[in-house]
C-alpha cells in the first residue's frame, strides 16, 4: 500500500476538468485508489464523490493506493498533481 499527501497549489483546486482527468487516470489501473480530505475516504472512480471533497487551493488531501499496479498508479497520479494542479 502506498499513501501520499498532496497540497493543492492551484488556487482553483480540484474543479470539474482536473477531476475528470484524475478519475480517467485512476480507472486505468487495477489498484484501489482512495482520496481523502477531512472526512471518510472516497474511491477515485466517481466524479460526484470527488467533487464533494471540495478540495481548494491550499488544502491537503491524502491518497491511498493498493494493488498489483500501485507503483505505476502512484507515479501517474504524482505526474498529474505536478503537471495539472501545481500552479504557484
Amino acid at each position: 500500500m502506498i499513501s501520499k499527501e498532496y497540497i493543492i497549489t492551484d488556487p482553483d483546486g480540484i474543479h470539474a476538468r482536473p477531476a475528470a482527468n484524475l478519475i480517467k487516470i485512476g480507472r486505468k489501473f487495477q489498484s484501489t485508489i482512495q482520496i481523502k480530505k477531512d472526512k471518510d475516504p472516497i474511491e477515485l472512480n466517481s466524479m460526484i464523490g470527488l467533487m464533494t471533497l471540495g478540495a481548494k487551493g491550499g488544502d491537503s488531501i491524502m491518497l491511498t493506493i493498493e494493488g498489483e499496479d500501485e507503483l505505476e498508479a502512484a507515479q501517474a497520479i504524482e505526474d498529474f498533481f505536478q503537471n495539472e494542479l501545481s500552479k504557484p
